[in-house]
């Protein structure tokens, strides 16, 4: 097995799996603000594609007083398994230090038809230590290259999906949307921007039944990836793209419970199906 080494980055793969996972990482950046509290999240979703149902997924996100980890895994459905076949895994965990999330590791994994592929990734005060990508991506000419100066205050895509919303009034407000910075997935650095549009409601199937704030998200590439590619150059320009947050019971962080983004094939959207999530009582220290 490879240990960690500077690799260069290449993009996502264009497969449903790949769109699962930009549903999933075109989230924003947490502020460093204290966490405060725990909570528990336990979430399913399922991903459509104009309409069709093309994937699943399942979200779950444990805080604690000194530690979190958060977890995701997907999957094909339907048609689109017959054509794209594919799974996909992620995970990151790291350390709360004066309620701020420390991530310290980070790691993905991809199976399709045609290839398999894992990302391993570690971090320090928000500067990437350490990455590989195996097998390694061959080096492409025309690729912007990931310098050290990209991968210094950064957050790995699934901490990045904790959006923390500081103060001590209600989180799913207005106030959660004004924020914004910058993800390395392992292979691209880009920033990401989210501005308010409107708060709304929803009812899951299974769990969560309230108050939604919904932000517009602004996706800016900066490195890690080939400038000419349709997709980048999609992306980029998009203005419609929507993130719905919804709150970990016990906690002051949002997380997303509907995703939607423009594609040439039709919108895709990402919605909980479940999201059940209860606050947890703070560890008390044991005496003698």
């Amino acid at each position: 097995m490879k240990t960690f080494g500077m690799i260069r980055p290449r993009p996502a793969s264009r497969s449903a799996p790949g769109l699962l996972g930009l549903l999933t990482a075109l989230v924003v950046l947490l502020p460093w603000e204290p966490a405060s509290a725990q909570g528990k999240l336990d979430a399913r979703y399922e991903v459509t594609l104009a309409g069709i149902p093309v994937g699943r997924g399942a979200w779950v996100v444990d805080i604690s007083d000194d530690a979190y980890s958060a977890s995701a895994s997907g999957a094909t459905t339907g048609l689109m398994n017959t054509f794209a076949g594919g799974s996909g895994t992620g995970g990151s965990q790291g350390r709360v230090v004066n309620g701020a999330l420390l991530p310290q590791v980070y790691s993905a994994s991809t199976t399709s038809s045609k290839k398999s592929e894992s990302i391993r990734m570690s971090l320090a005060g928000g500067n990437v230590k350490e990455f590989a990508i195996e097998p390694e991506p061959p080096v492409d000419p025309d690729r912007i290259v990931v310098t050290d100066l990209h991968k210094r205050g950064v957050l790995d895509p699934m901490t990045g999906s904790l959006l923390r919303v500081p103060g001590t009034a209600d989180p799913v407000s207005p106030e959660a949307c004004r924020t914004g910075g910058a993800i390395f997935d392992g292979r691209m650095r880009y920033e990401l921007k989210l501005d308010y549009k409107r708060m709304d409601h929803v009812r899951a199937e299974k769990g969560y039944s309230g108050p939604v704030v919904v932000c517009a998200v602004y996706f800016t590439p900066i490195a890690g990836y080939i400038p000419d590619r349709a997709a980048i150059k999609w992306l980029a320009t998009q203005r419609n793209i929507e993130a719905w947050f919804a709150p970990i019971a016990g906690t002051r962080i949002l997380v997303p419970f509907r995703m939607m983004i423009p594609t040439p094939l039709g919108t895709g959207v990402l919605e909980a199906t479940q999201f059940v999530t209860q606050a947890t009582p703070p560890r008390v220290a044991k005496t003698q």
